[in-house]
């Protein structure tokens, strides 16, 4: 049985024999501290971890975090030798789609480019031996602003590139692995049950036209209440797609679940697993600004040299990059970073640290700051990590996986 089935299928049984249910925990792994992190939270939880990499983060081209599919799970490897982690590690590809990838909207690449770009990164994920990919065709950039892209042809494309991904798979002797698809999206896509029917019931013959019967998601993403601007999870739709999907043989997947809040409710809807992943940039970004005012207190005192300048550079790095403009509101548009107000700088900032950490003044100053730090005894490293665990903890424990790796 393929990994990620075979820990839901455990899942369900555990939830028989003592009626606990239990939601996977999914972290979006946009930063080697937030990886580290990851990996040492699921151990001292004793709980499974499941990373979903999107193309953005982690790609042939290296994506923002410079790396490919291949060093991304040598990295997960050896994260986790360092603290002898043995459980289950489930490492995937998030939104998988054309023009999910920034540098395809950007250079507005043709549908033939995007999706032969889609299939180069499924082939590298299923040759760095990847568990799961997330098929996400919903997005299409030339369907009309305001305007939602057919349904039939997200399935299509769907199956198209199930189909792909399955005949690399196989011409390569490799083992079965798992799929995902649909999403919950504001571009469209699965956004209401009607809709999501459809879907289900055009993928359904596709596969089957394709030959694929034996290929089904375990994972299909459902709308659930939560998206960039709402926290609150609906546990009603949950339970309501989750009864559409239990009898295929799927689960619901949650995505933006950041700050969520009310996450204990996953569990109890049925909820296969849910993606948590700008939450852990804020928490990186906001560890590393408590720093620098430790750092500038005992530049005060004269005990540190030259300040680190950390939250100044990551500023001007996220307003370079200029990442953070997809983000802007309809009534921002247009407007400069230093012209949002304080609030909506910062939120940006922080959520959008994720695309500048690697960058070379981001990590000197980050050097800078550790090695003042460092030298006054302190272990700025570890409050970093720490701070990040801690967010993380509050999911292991409300999705009940705590103490879950003696069950399996």
């Amino acid at each position: 049985m393929k990994k990620t089935e075979q820990l839901l299928h455990r899942i369900d049984e555990l939830h028989k024999e003592t009626g606990i249910p239990r939601t996977i925990f999914a972290a979006c792994p946009n930063s080697p501290t937030v990886i580290r992190a990851s990996i040492q939270a699921a151990k001292r939880n004793n709980a499974p971890i499941y990373f979903a990499a999107t193309l953005n983060q982690i790609d042939c081209d290296g994506g923002y975090t410079g790396m490919t599919q291949e060093d991304f799970v040598r990295t997960v490897r050896f994260e986790a030798e360092r603290v002898n982690f043995t459980g289950p590690c489930i490492i995937a590809i998030d939104h998988g789609g054309p023009w999910l990838k920034d540098k395809q909207r950007v250079e507005k690449w043709s549908v033939e480019d995007a999706m032969n770009g889609v299939k180069k990164s499924f082939e590298a994920a299923v040759l760095a031996g990847y568990d799961l990919i997330h098929v996400d065709p919903t997005v299409d950039i030339n369907v009309p602003k305001g305007e939602i892209i057919d349904i039939h042809v997200v399935a299509a494309r769907t199956v198209e590139l199930i189909a792909h991904t399955e005949a690399f798979r196989k011409a390569h002797g490799i083992a079965p692995i798992s799929y995902e698809v649909g999403t919950e999206e504001v571009h469209g896509g699965l956004a209401d049950e009607t809709t999501f029917d459809t879907f289900i019931s055009d993928l359904k013959k596709g596969l089957m036209v394709a030959g694929l019967e034996d290929v089904w998601p375990c994972f299909i993403v459902g709308k659930v209440g939560t998206d960039l601007d709402t926290t609150i999870f609906d546990g009603e739709v949950a339970r309501r797609l989750t009864s559409k999907v239990r009898p295929l043989g799927s689960y619901i997947k949650g995505h933006y679940t950041d700050d969520v809040a009310n996450p204990e409710e996953y569990p109890l809807c049925g909820m296969g697993a849910a993606n948590v992943g700008p939450e852990f940039t804020i928490s990186e970004y906001r560890a590393l600004c408590e720093l620098e005012e430790v750092e500038k207190k005992f530049h005060a005192e004269g005990k540190v040299g030259v300040l680190s300048h950390m939250k100044e550079t990551l500023l001007e790095e996220v307003h370079d990059s200029h990442r953070w403009e997809k983000w802007l509101h309809e009534d921002e548009k247009g407007k400069d970073l230093h012209e949002l107000t304080p609030e909506r700088q910062d939120w940006i900032v922080a959520t959008c640290c994720r695309y500048i950490w690697q960058q070379p003044r981001s990590l000197a100053a980050r050097g800078f700051l550790y090695a003042n730090l460092e030298r006054l005894g302190m272990a700025p490293e570890q409050i970093v990590l720490g701070r990040i665990e801690r967010d993380m903890d509050k999911y292991f424990r409300a999705f009940n996986l705590i103490g879950l790796n003696d069950l399996l």
